[in-house]
C-alpha cells in the first residue's frame, strides 16, 4: 500500500474532525476497497465467497482455463 498523504483538520481544542486527501489518492482508494463496483459484480463476488467458504471447485475454473 502507498504513503496516504493527508491533511488533518481538527477542532478548536486539537481535536481531529476531518481528512483531506487528494482526489487521486480517493480513487484510488475507493477502488482497492471496491467502493466503484455495481451490485451485480459485489453480489458475484459475495457468491464466489460463498462458494469458497463451502468449497464448491466446481464453482470456479482452473487458471489454465483463463
Amino acid at each position: 500500500m502507498t504513503a496516504i498523504r493527508k491533511k488533518i483538520v481538527v477542532d478548536e481544542r486539537g481535536k481531529p474532525q476531518e481528512v483531506i486527501i487528494s482526489w487521486a489518492q480517493f480513487c484510488e482508494l475507493s477502488e482497492a476497497l471496491g467502493f466503484d463496483l455495481d451490485e451485480k459484480t459485489k453480489g458475484d463476488l459475495r457468491a464466489a465467497r460463498r462458494d469458497l467458504k463451502r468449497r464448491n471447485s466446481k464453482a470456479f475454473k482452473p487458471l489454465s482455463a483463463l
